[in-house]
């Protein structure tokens, strides 16, 4: 026989279990035999007294058949469980996306055909970012959120539909003008190919991709719904799709014998098909939120005007993230041919990170922030605290292994096909460059979700373009010098735009926080969390330099392999003994050891 001590009862300690001898453990289970039966009769007396006196009074929850043990209820996402969705679906989309530039540089390399289609998807891509994600996010997120928190279902679902028509008006119009202003656009924004082959293929290209961006922008709006109820992992793994078909495409029309630009128009085909995937992917989940979702073109709606009011100057700081890629692109035609293409190739790897630690932390927390909003600034800065130190946890030591590793990194590409040694040098070289500025740009994404869910949408717009003129002035007095410096038949002009790049992302960063921290006092980005990261990476760093040293023979993928994950091992571990890893990290920890 049992029993469960009381404070104080026998020895061994507060609420241990023991085994008092016969009599007394007898007396203790009848006694409390006897409470429980008389408890019960007295709850069993007042519930039929309750249930004569009310017919319609319900069952006192003790007795109340429902109330046995079941399966436990699907709660919403915490914000933690949240940004590891949102990673979990860009990175699935982006593994994706990487073996579609695999695939991409196996069949075309570095020649003028990929100055062309780098060219062609800068164009509609302006167009997807400006009325797509992190826009709409910023805008409509916010008062979307604001309406279901008050319950005002039904007139959320009638906002949401106000900005499903108007974006499908806007967003239609503006393919349009694209595929008919398709040539002069080209000579606007890659004059450096006027004259040549290459623009005339961009324009071929355009005709195909204008649409897509049409059909993606609507795909983001499905994005906002399901972020804002919380439903973070199917709106970022469906991209996955978009680079899916591309890579089915290309790899078809190849086997079919198609060569050059029957084969890069083949790849554009590709891209439009899996923009409408995308969007059809997400439908059957977003089918349970649209109860009352009709789609107008009304700004009459409660909620829609704000929306839009919210939008302009956030579709004006999204205008200069945009504008500062087309004057990249501006800039890097008027280099050796070859320099679109380099920058191509290091622009996805250099975005991985920011999309993976930056983007989805971001996107996880500004539904967040906007219900922590009426809590005060002091929540609010806790959790932008929180989250700018998981992004620069992740985001040093890819930086530094970046800068270090880059050609280990660059070798993904190097699949026997068109992608040569000297390709991967010199867009190593671009890499380390644009990775100067990577823990600037994704804490940027956190700083700027803060403004956003305080209400501030001018702020990050202003300090965006004031980014784009000192980029594009560091750009253009470095970059025609460095492409005096050849690798093969590429000059470095390039990382001399990425360096630029580089500098306004770090001046962004500054004055972001400048501001913010006047709306929340007391905000601090972690000065001395961030030594230990440095710490941290700097020791995984001496790690990965062995792999190299001893084993340069190996073949370049291998190499890289061999080399990337020891740097990764050692920084994880470091940096728990150091005690910055991130808390849910910590909880994974511990639940390993205790098995």
């Amino acid at each position: 026989m049992w029993a469960r001590r009381s404070p104080g009862a026998w020895s061994g300690g507060k609420g241990r279990w023991a085994t008092p001898d016969r009599t007394t453990a007898l007396c203790i289970w009848r006694a409390s035999w006897s409470v429980s039966g008389r408890r019960w009769a007295a709850s069993r007396r007042r519930a039929a007294s309750s249930r004569s006196s009310s017919p319609s009074a319900p069952i006192p929850m003790r007795f109340h058949p429902a109330a046995r043990p079941g399966p436990p209820t699907r709660t919403p996402e915490s914000p933690p469980l949240a940004a590891s969705s949102v990673a979990a679906g860009i990175f699935v989309s982006r593994v994706f996306g990487m073996a579609r530039e695999m695939v991409f540089a196996h069949h075309f390399g570095t020649g003028d055909l990929v100055d062309a289609w780098r060219t062609a998807l800068r164009i509609p891509n302006v167009l997807q970012n400006l009325l797509g994600e992190g826009t709409l996010s910023a805008s409509f997120i916010p008062v979307y959120v604001r309406l279901l928190e008050e319950g005002r279902e039904e007139e959320a679902g009638r906002a949401a539909g106000a900005v499903l028509g108007l974006l499908a008006a806007v967003a239609g119009v503006l393919a349009a003008l694209g595929v008919w202003a398709a040539p002069w656009l080209v000579t606007l924004i890659a004059p450096g190919f006027s004259g040549d082959a290459r623009a005339d293929t961009v324009v071929s290209l355009l005709r195909l991709l204008f649409p897509m961006t049409g059909v993606l922008v609507l795909s983001a709006w499905a994005l906002g719904i399901l972020n804002s109820h919380r439903r973070f992992f199917v709106s970022y793994v469906a991209p996955a799709l978009w680079n899916l078909a591309m890579i089915v495409a290309v790899v078809g029309a190849a086997a079919r014998g198609f060569l050059g630009t029957e084969l890069i128009l083949a790849m554009a085909w590709g891209a439009l098909a899996g923009g409408v995937l995308q969007l059809l992917f997400q439908i059957p989940f977003l089918l349970r939120f649209l109860k009352h979702v009709v789609p107008s073109i009304s700004t009459r709606v409660a909620g829609v005007r704000e929306v839009v009011t919210n939008f302009v100057p956030v579709f004006a700081a999204r205008g200069a993230v945009n504008l500062s890629a087309l004057v990249d692109t501006n800039l890097a035609s008027r280099l050796a041919p070859g320099a679109v293409g380099i920058m191509g190739y290091a622009l996805p790897l250099y975005l991985l990170p920011v999309s993976l630690f930056g983007m989805s932390v971001a996107a996880a927390e500004l539904p967040e922030m906007s219900r922590d909003r009426a809590a005060g600034a002091r929540v609010v800065r806790e959790r932008t605290e929180r989250a700018v130190g998981t992004v620069l946890f992740w985001l040093i030591p890819i930086t530094l292994g970046y800068i270090v590793f880059r050609e280990e990194v660059m070798a993904i590409y190097r699949t026997g096909g068109a992608f040569a040694e000297t390709d991967a040098v010199a867009a190593g070289a671009v890499l380390a460059a644009y990775a100067l500025g990577l823990p600037a740009s994704g804490t940027s994404r956190v700083l700027s979700s803060a403004f956003y869910a305080l209400g501030d949408t001018r702020t990050p717009a202003r300090i965006a373009y004031a980014r784009i003129l000192v980029s594009a002035a560091v750009g253009v007095a470095l970059m025609f010098p460095l492409d005096g410096l050849k690798v093969g038949e590429l000059g470095l002009g390039a990382a001399g735009l990425a360096v630029g790049a580089s500098v306004g992302a770090w001046l962004e960063q500054s004055l972001l926080r400048r501001r913010l921290g006047g709306q929340l006092p007391g905000l601090s980005l972690g000065g001395s969390r961030v030594v230990r990261c440095v710490a941290a990476a700097l020791a995984a760093t001496a790690v990965g330099l062995v792999p190299r040293l001893l084993l340069p023979a190996l073949h370049p993928i291998v190499g890289a392999a061999a080399t990337i994950l020891p740097v990764a091992i050692t920084y994880l571990w470091v940096a728990h003994l150091l005690g910055v890893s991130p808390e849910r990290l910590r909880r994974l920890y511990r639940r390993g050891w205790r098995r």
